[in-house]
């Protein structure tokens, strides 16, 4: 197979069983469109014919391996924000041949307008898949205990919400007393939730070993009370390197926790966040603001600060204090992880006499 020898710019529209591509010559001349196989054998035929040239692709589930593949193969390449790629999704002649040359001359003009994203390593994903499996199964645990109990609802019996992890023995005593025909109608569901339960209870156990064992940094974030081996972990995993970002308080917006902005001559409306980055941290960032401001929280700066602010009252002041609260939780976390600091949960008040 003949070598080009320039550098050129390719943009990749990544599929389940055919990838679009479009290589570019660096003054923008189209040199080929095709297709190629999602295999790994296609991309090192393809890789062969353009070496060491700047391929740009979109974010996606092929993304990762993808990615990484083609640059151990001496490619430069760059990961495409999809929240960025206005100009794609919104094309009126949107295909996979034109994503792919769209990619490669935003690629060519300017990079920075793909909002390009680095992936983590191999290893990280997959032990960040334990964890994301494990959310799978609590997932369908709850759908399963809503569906119990909108059906035993329907028939007349009420039934109370024990913790999640008992509600399956819960039911079964109460129905032994009281109904045992309606009881072997709902028992192929509750032995259901008998096995998710123990695998939920393995996978704890394995995620605790795992956080212990291969990555003790997970410690000094622990400290923080409402903040387990759960988050912990995947904070690290997600993050991976501390020292990616320059300011500690850059954290919140990679993980989407800053409003959005439409600003305008005098007009500056107050938005929503962004919700960019991992969804799955950001969910665990909230659930722990939510259980520090709670009844079961400690006393702490913030607390104390939560508190202040959900007193200001106004639309959803509740809501926005839990957002700031997990907002200035993934600081800290990423300063104790950096600095490898003991955790002081009153450090901003007077000491007392």
């Amino acid at each position: 197979m003949t070598k080009i020898s320039s550098t050129p710019i390719i943009g990749v529209d990544l599929g389940d069983r055919k990838h679009a591509v479009c290589v570019l010559s660096q003054d923008g001349e189209l040199l080929e469109e095709s297709k190629i196989g999602t295999t790994r054998e296609s991309l090192a035929v393809f890789s062969q014919k353009y070496p060491a040239a700047t391929i740009a692709m979109e974010v996606g589930m092929m993304s990762p391996w993808t990615s990484r593949y083609l640059e151990e193969r001496n490619h430069r390449v760059i990961v495409a924000n999809s929240r960025k790629l206005r100009a794609i999704y919104k094309n009126p002649r949107k295909c996979d041949r034109k994503d792919a040359e769209m990619l490669a001359r935003l690629a060519r003009v300017d990079e920075t307008l793909l909002g390009p994203i680095k992936h983590g390593s191999e290893e990280a994903q997959r032990d960040l898949l334990q964890l994301k499996l494990r959310d799978n199964l609590v997932r369908q645990r709850v759908n399963i205990i809503s569906s119990v109990r909108f059906s035993l609802k329907s028939l007349g019996v009420k039934t109370r919400s024990p913790k999640t992890s008992y509600f399956a023995a819960y039911v079964r005593r109460e129905l032994m007393k009281e109904n045992e025909e309606l009881l072997s109608f709902i028992e192929p569901s509750l032995e259901v939730l008998d096995t998710i339960t123990a695998q939920v209870k393995e996978l704890d156990k394995r995620i605790a070993e795992l956080a212990a064992i291969k990555y003790p940094e997970t410690a000094y974030l622990t400290q923080i009370t409402g903040v387990g081996a759960l988050t912990a972990l995947t904070f690290v995993l997600t993050i991976e390197d501390p020292s990616r970002f320059a300011k500690g308080r850059d954290v919140g917006a990679y993980l989407g926790l800053v409003p959005k902005r439409d600003q305008s001559g005098e007009l500056d409306k107050q938005l929503r966040i962004t919700k960019a980055g991992d969804s799955y941290l950001r969910r665990l960032l909230v659930g722990a603001a939510q259980y520090i401001l709670g009844p079961f929280g400690k006393d702490c700066d913030l607390k104390r600060h939560g508190i202040e602010l959900a007193e200001r009252g106004g639309a959803r002041a509740k809501k926005k204090a839990v957002i700031a609260i997990a907002r200035k939780l993934s600081v800290l976390l990423l300063t104790l992880w950096k600095n490898k600091s003991a955790y002081q949960a009153l450090k901003n008040q007077p000491q007392a006499a």
